[in-house]
C-alpha cells in the first residue's frame, strides 16, 4: 500500500482529476471502455470508478488502426494519444463504437513540441490547436458534443511556469457518430 501512494504522489493529478471528472460527466460508471494506449495508471483510476477497461498493447496504431475493432464497447477513451500519431485520422475512422472522448495537449505558442531524448515512442508529431482537432475529428466522421480545457501549472520558477498557470493545456472532447 505504501508503494502504491508513492506512485500516486509522482502522478499528475490535477491532469488525471480533470480527466476522470470530464470522463464521469459524459459516460457515467458502469460502462466498457476500449483505451487506446498500454495500461497505465490513470487505467487503474477508471477501474476503481467502475469502469471495465480493455487497453491496446503499445501496438503501432498508424501501422494497425484496425485494432480499435478489436472489443465491443460502450466508448473509446484516447487519453494523450493521437499527437503521438503520425495519421490520427485513420484511427478515428477505424473506430466503431458510438462515442470518443480524447484529451490532448495542446500546442503552446512558449514551447517546443514534445521530444523524450530517451524513447523513440515518446515524442508528438503532432501538437494541436483545438480548431485543428476539432476539424480532424469531423473530417472522420465524429460530432463533438462536449468539450473543455484546463490549464497544467508545474511548480518551478520562470516564464513559462508563470504563462501555464493560465494558459490551457489540455483539451477534452466528447464526440459521438
Amino acid at each position: 500500500m505504501k508503494e502504491r501512494k508513492r506512485m500516486y504522489h509522482k502522478l499528475p493529478s490535477k491532469r488525471y482529476a480533470e480527466t476522470l471528472q470530464f470522463l464521469q460527466s459524459v459516460l457515467p460508471a458502469p460502462a466498457t471502455i476500449l483505451d487506446l494506449g498500454v495500461r497505465n495508471p490513470f487505467t487503474e483510476i477508471m477501474e476503481e470508478n467502475g469502469y471495465i477497461v480493455y487497453n491496446t498493447n503499445g501496438e503501432d496504431l498508424d501501422l494497425l488502426p484496425e485494432i480499435v475493432k478489436k472489443h465491443s464497447v460502450d466508448a473509446v477513451t484516447a487519453f494523450e494519444i493521437f499527437e503521438h500519431l503520425i495519421a490520427p485520422f485513420n484511427v478515428l475512422r477505424a473506430i466503431e463504437s458510438p462515442k470518443l472522448i480524447a484529451t490532448i495537449p495542446l500546442d503552446l505558442w512558449f514551447a517546443k513540441a514534445y521530444r523524450s531524448k530517451t524513447d523513440k515512442w515518446d515524442r508528438h508529431y503532432h501538437e494541436f490547436e483545438d480548431w485543428q482537432f476539432d476539424w480532424l475529428l469531423e473530417k472522420s466522421g465524429w460530432k463533438t458534443i462536449k468539450k473543455e480545457k484546463w490549464t497544467s501549472p508545474i511548480h518551478k520558477i520562470g516564464f513559462r511556469p508563470v504563462l501555464r498557470k493560465f494558459t490551457p493545456r489540455y483539451y477534452a472532447v466528447y464526440a459521438e457518430r
